[in-house]
């Protein structure tokens, strides 16, 4: 498990980077403007019907089902798989198509603070992007092979390739401006997304395609699926719901808002996605084989290490948020003063990074037992209540009162799903000693940051002259503020969870030796 959560971290890195090369390309040509906003809005729809099919949690819902069947016989598998693949196919672009013919009708909800000339920009963009969403959903489904042969390389260059298309076309094409990378999204999603894993599946252990209407499995998988469908939690709907309230923080805020979450994303990807993956499978054998202790011990093992490196990183960027934003994108039309907004926006939400990671691996722990229901009611009753605490965000802080409304939305969310799991599974053993420990790296991490900010503004800004907005500025007072937060958390680390620090690093240097 070690070995693949590394495999996807490792992945997962070079996806958040070419995420950043991509924001960094459209932030140059657009910074944070009205057409950058655009951009950014025109995923909405698109999102919603991914979600509306639950296309995130196919290769969870049919895993198990897959797994059993291929076990007991593998013409069966591949006659469910084939029947799975149809009908996904179908739903998919019978949504699609009604989301192409009624897109006029539903971009006014989808960012209610624009003007009707910028609706009619946008419903260009959301027309060339949705289609994406076919190559998406069929793609997901042969990841899902890939995942049950433990083939996780080829799921985990999917991203990679998709940046990368967006990022080309978008160049390319930038005489168009900015609708060059909505064509983008369309070719890497079909290069990346879709063709790499059929391809994979095809030549890394063989395919037997069948046209089949229906099999006995389908019911069971549709009662998996179908919770996931109709619930749409604040996890999903998260990015959504930034947009379409960002909207009414005015012109700039979407684009702002993005910038941030991409960046605090990246430590989310790299250990909380990448653990949940890995640890997926391992949960799913556990709990099917009743190995009830070793399931709980996996759990907390998962999330104890999850939340001490993500901890620590979030931490290190919040230490250096205004260098890192500076250097990443302050270039172009993206000025001072957008790297100043982005910055401070950064610095909130990254304290629902360790939130998002937490949750991802306690939610593979209900899908593992094959609840796929518990995650989505509770997330989606915490999403109707934040609905309200996003509109009074935007409306009275503008996009700080929109990125705390997430943050808040995601603690709720974590506390809520750490009382029903206690509850539902009586698995207080996943938590035991847990919280102890992610207190003193929240502690440790914290005082960190607060002395690095104190050091910084009160001594190195005074010993030093230097052009404050300045990329050179940026990488000086990034190393400087990069370097004392690490002294300064070595330190209070040693003292407060020295045993942890020395374990985690052990096993991590083990695992890259193998």
């Amino acid at each position: 498990m070690g070995i693949a959560a590394i495999i996807v971290g490792l992945s997962v890195l070079l996806s958040r980077f070419m995420g950043l090369i991509r924001d960094k390309a459209i932030s140059y040509w657009f910074g944070a403007s009205l057409e950058s906003d655009l951009y950014f809005a025109a995923f909405v729809i698109p999102d919603f019907i991914n979600y509306l099919l639950a296309g995130a949690y196919f290769s969870i819902t049919l895993i198990p089902i897959l797994g059993q069947l291929f076990q007991r016989n593998e013409d069966e598998g591949w006659n469910f798989f084939s029947t799975a693949l149809l009908w996904i196919f179908f739903a998919i672009s019978l949504l699609t198509l009604c989301g192409e013919v009624f897109t006029e009708e539903i971009v006014p909800y989808i960012a209610p603070g624009i003007s009707l000339e910028a609706l009619e920009k946008l419903t260009s963009f959301v027309r060339i992007i949705l289609p994406a969403q076919v190559f998406f959903l069929t793609g997901s489904c042969f990841s899902a092979i890939l995942y049950l042969r433990r083939q996780f390389i080829v799921p985990s260059l999917s991203p990679i390739i998709y940046n990368g298309g967006i990022i080309l076309v978008g160049l390319a094409l930038k005489g168009r401006g900015i609708e060059g990378f909505c064509w983008g999204v369309l070719v890497g999603s079909f290069i990346g997304n879709f063709l790499l894993p059929l391809l994979a599946v095809q030549y890394g252990g063989g395919m037997a395609l069948k046209f089949r209407l229906w099999h006995s499995e389908m019911k069971r998988f549709i009662t998996t699926a179908l919770p996931l469908m109709v619930g749409q939690s604040i996890v999903v709907l998260d990015e959504q719901l930034v947009r379409i309230f960002g909207s009414l923080a005015g012109t700039g805020a979407v684009s702002h808002i993005n910038y941030a979450r991409r960046l605090m994303m990246v430590p989310v990807g790299i250990v909380g996605q990448a653990a949940a993956v890995a640890s997926y499978p391992f949960m799913s054998e556990l709990f099917s084989s009743r190995r009830m202790e070793e399931f709980f011990n996996t759990i907390k093992s998962a999330i104890k290490h999850s939340m001490f490196l993500i901890i620590f990183i979030s931490c290190a960027i919040a230490a250096a948020s205004e260098p890192i934003v500076g250097l990443i994108f302050q270039q172009g039309r993206f000025e001072p003063s957008d790297t100043l907004e982005t910055a401070k926006l950064l610095r909130i939400y990254l304290i629902a990074a360790p939130l998002w990671a937490f949750q991802q691996i306690l939610g593979r722990g209900f899908y593992a037992t094959g609840d796929t229901l518990s995650p989505v009611i509770v997330g989606s009753v915490v999403t109707f209540v934040m609905l309200p605490i996003f509109w009074l965000g935007a409306i009275n802080l503008g996009s700080v009162g929109v990125v705390g409304a997430s943050v808040i939305g995601f603690l709720i969310y974590s506390v809520a799903m750490s009382l029903w799991w206690i509850k539902r599974l009586d698995g207080k053993q996943a938590f035991k000693g847990l919280f102890r420990s992610i207190s003193f790296y929240v502690l440790g991490g914290v005082f960190s940051v607060f002395s690095t900010d104190l050091l910084h503004w009160k001594l190195l800004s005074k010993l030093f002259t230097y052009n404050e907005h300045s990329l050179e500025s940026y990488l000086w007072f990034g190393l400087m503020s990069g370097t004392l937060f690490f002294i300064v958390w070595l330190g209070f680390a040693s003292l407060l969870f020295r045993k942890d620090m020395v374990e985690i690093t052990k096993r991590l240097i083990k695992k890259k030796n193998l």
